[in-house]
């Protein structure tokens, strides 16, 4: 599953994956990730909902993009939640559904109270809201990275394996571990290149609960379709959240999953996948293929 397409917008280049039906009925999800991965972060629950949606997978910068964005970008979540609507207005996409998680559930929040018009249905998995933005454990890496150098800093001993699992680095953000190749190539950018570091501390200093709490306001006039799924064992974003969400947004449900931390696209890939088909299904009648 590599990101074997490219798209050039007002920020800089973004790489993709793009996989699923050609035909043009077929229902599209563009799936969003949070800080210090990429679009791999979904790989598990593309290969079963590719077989009847297009599944569409943006490299933002957000930390392991492997093409810096422009010198002067403006990459706080914000403008990184205006990126993404470039992106799906550049790609000519409707009536999407968008799935986010982590960071990228916090700019999934900012995308559908902005520039809704493009999305007809929301699905938010374990992620930023409201005050936790970012979660508390990573506060202090934040307020650490506002400078190229200090990234460089922060994340040199990320090039061990041993260290990555570190809860600070990747440990608690999946029960069942991620694979060392999957997160050596997460952290890659950031360690072999300035100006991908650069974007990092852009982040960093932009990042601010001020964003999530003022969409949280705005979500109660969203009125997709949306479904929370949020893990029950989460360590970094509490339940709470999720409830407050499914409560706030008119036309949402929860579903909570067992035995898994904030990367459900990790720990249970095929229940998500199964609600995922499910709730889209809902909407659109869309049957697996007969092959599944």
């Amino acid at each position: 599953m590599e990101a074997t397409h490219e798209i050039r917008l007002s920020s800089g280049t973004i790489r993709y994956r793009d996989e699923g039906p050609g035909n043009a009925d077929a229902p599209v999800m563009v799936f969003v990730h949070g800080f210090m991965v990429d679009g791999l972060l979904w790989r598990k629950v593309v290969g079963p909902t590719s077989g009847w949606a297009r599944c569409i997978c943006p490299d933002l910068p957000l930390g392991s993009h492997a093409i810096a964005m422009d010198d002067a970008a403006d990459l706080s979540p914000r403008a990184i939640a205006a990126l993404l609507a470039e992106f799906l207005e550049a790609l000519d996409l409707r009536d999407v559904t968008i799935v986010g998680n982590d960071t990228g559930g916090a700019i999934s929040q900012l995308l559908v109270t902005t520039r809704p018009e493009r999305v007809g249905a929301l699905v938010l998995t374990s992620c930023d809201a409201f005050d936790n933005f970012p979660p508390k454990l990573f506060r202090p890496l934040m307020k650490v990275a506002r400078g190229p150098r200090s990234v460089k800093a922060a994340l040199a001993g990320l090039s061990s394996p041993t260290m990555r699992k570190a809860p600070i680095a990747y440990g608690w953000t999946a029960k069942h571990g991620i694979p060392d190749e999957i997160t050596e190539q997460w952290v890659t950018p950031a360690l072999s290149d300035a100006n991908v570091r650069r974007d990092i501390a852009k982040l960093a200093k932009a990042i601010d609960p001020k964003d999530t709490l003022d969409a949280a306001a705005k979500l109660a006039s969203f009125d997709r379709p949306t479904l929370i799924v949020w893990g029950e064992e989460d360590k970094f974003f509490p339940l709470e959240h999720g409830r407050r969400l499914a409560a706030i947004i008119p036309n949402a449900r929860l579903e909570t999953i067992a035995d898994t931390y904030a990367f459900i696209s990790e720990d249970q890939p095929d229940r998500l996948a199964e609600l995922l088909h499910e709730f889209v299904g809902a909407q659109r009648d869309v049957g697996l293929p007969t092959s599944a």
